[in-house]
């Protein structure tokens, strides 16, 4: 038993470093796509466009990526998610220096396979672990992303003028980046697929699934959660631009953000088993109120850093609440579906959001773009007082 906790632990620890360089491919895609985009689109609304692609590219994949989980398994879908990583990052380095936004948009559309991968780190990191450590498992993996925080943006901003084009090097730093999480990867010890008997089939169908109260809000939180964070995210750096500020302080600003995203990792699982998922997710759409309130309230640098770690400690607590309400939801011969659904609805929102926030944030502003991601928050908190009904009435009649 000791023996096997250890290992448990090995594992956990090593996704969780995958997770973080994950999250360090992510955030220098969102931090440079955008400044990259406006400078090769033809026009400036289309600067978002590569951060788009790269979501919608996610979204395309969610299917394929969960027939090779449920033919290879955890470990050779990952690292073949890694291998697309490796040679979309020197794709979109070529597409940089000929200076084709065309090319670029499409290097970004196929790393989307690698996205659609990440996104599956947190449902791996559950099955890791015994049903009793399960949220404190997600939660760690999760937390692993806050070498993303610090590594990303400070890797955007040191490989920014390495060579002759602006952001050249930056593409060719996460080409690295993809080969060491390549490495930490195949370290990792992933428990067996279950023999699924023809007898059990493939459980219940998707539609069934889907239909059920706990699934519906538990998308609802990750989808929306997502969506709103990266509404907002996306945007900062052209909104900062517009505001004359330097790219370094764009780069503080998304720093500090990741780290509100990963830091409540090492205690949001603990927070989860003492107040209940549903308080929980419900204090991360309180955070996002905040968030919008602050950027409401003006646009100087202390806004954009307050404003952005809120938003990112919001989003932790409704995506990891929702991650584990999810896993609650469906059977263990249904994960694959069960889980390709849920990240659908997370590339689907985050392909609008991406392209939204580059059109309104160039076109209306940020204080529009702000105002509109009211509405997403409040439904989310309508979703979950619509749950918590239900499950009290649910309680009191079985008494």
């Amino acid at each position: 038993m000791p023996h096997r906790r250890t290992t448990m632990k090995k594992n956990l620890w090593l996704l969780a470093i995958a997770q973080g360089l994950f999250l360090t491919n992510n955030v220098i895609l969102i931090a440079i796509n955008g400044l990259v985009g406006l400078r090769l689109a033809p026009a400036s609304w289309m600067a978002t466009l590569p951060v788009m692609a790269y979501v919608v590219g996610g979204a395309l994949s969610t299917g394929l990526v969960a027939r090779s989980q449920q033919r290879w398994g955890r470990r050779v879908s990952f690292l073949l998610g890694l291998a697309v990583a490796f040679v979309t990052a020197l794709l979109c380095a070529f597409a940089l220096s000929v200076g084709s936004f065309w090319l670029l948009v499409a290097g970004t559309l196929i790393a989307g396979y690698y996205s659609a991968n990440g996104q599956l780190y947190r449902f791996a990191a559950g099955e890791l672990a015994p049903p009793s450590f399960r949220e404190k498992a997600v939660s760690l993996v999760l937390a692993g992303g806050l070498i993303g925080a610090v590594l990303g943006p400070n890797l955007a901003n040191h490989t920014r003028d390495t060579l002759a084009a602006p952001f050249l090097g930056s593409y060719l730093a996460l080409a690295v980046v993809a080969l060491i999480a390549m490495a930490v990867m195949a370290a990792v010890r992933f428990p067996a697929e279950p023999v699924r008997s023809s007898s059990a089939g493939s459980g219940r169908t998707l539609g069934e699934i889907v239909r059920e109260p706990v699934f519906i809000v538990a998308t609802l939180g990750a989808a929306l959660g997502y969506g709103v964070m990266n509404l907002l995210m996306a945007a900062t750096p052209l909104a900062m631009d517009v505001c004359g500020m330097p790219f370094s302080d764009a780069a503080l600003v998304l720093e500090w953000h990741v780290i509100g995203m990963f830091a409540p990792g090492f205690f949001t699982g603990h927070l989860i088993k003492r107040f209940g998922v549903l308080n929980v997710m419900g204090t991360g759409v309180l955070l996002n109120g905040a968030c919008i309130a602050i950027a409401l309230s003006g646009q100087d640098l202390h806004h954009f850093v307050i404003g952005l770690f809120l938003l990112g400690a919001g989003w932790n607590f409704l995506f990891t609440g929702s991650t584990t309400l999810a896993m609650t939801a469906y059977r263990p011969e249904e994960k694959d579906k069960a889980q390709a659904a849920i990240n659908l609805a997370v590339f689907a929102t985050m392909a609008l959001t991406s392209f939204a926030s580059g059109a309104l944030v160039t076109t209306q502003g940020w204080t529009l773009l702000n105002l509109g991601s009211v509405v997403p928050v409040a439904l989310m908190g309508v979703a979950l007082a619509w749950l918590a009904v239900r499950q009290c009435t649910a309680v009191e009649a079985a008494r």
